[in-house]
């Protein structure tokens, strides 16, 4: 069973484009990660202001370790803030 994360973000306006280039930079790097099975940033093509990405480890202890990466607080923690219209919304499942 691995554990999934589903993670909801709306940039804000006029900050579509940055958020792309910083979620790239994300996905490019958190992929590397050993424990890091699937990565996935998308956004709405109705709604360019909208990202949800899909997210899967291996176990709770690859999220951690992805969470204290130094890629995740460069760019999750660091960039994220200035981007975003409003908090991230995190949903986490397991796979059956």
């Amino acid at each position: 069973m691995s554990l999934v994360l589903v993670v909801r973000l709306t940039a804000q306006l006029n900050k579509a484009d940055e958020l792309v280039q910083v979620l790239r930079e994300l996905a490019v790097e958190s992929r590397q990660e050993p424990g890091c099975e699937l990565y996935i940033p998308t956004q709405d093509p109705e709604n360019a202001h909208s990202f949800l990405l899909y997210e899967q480890y291996v176990d709770k202890a690859a999220l951690d370790a992805h969470a204290t990466s130094e890629h995740f607080q460069r760019l999750a923690v660091g960039a994220f803030p200035s981007l975003l219209d409003g908090p991230r919304e995190r949903t986490f499942y397991e796979t059956l």
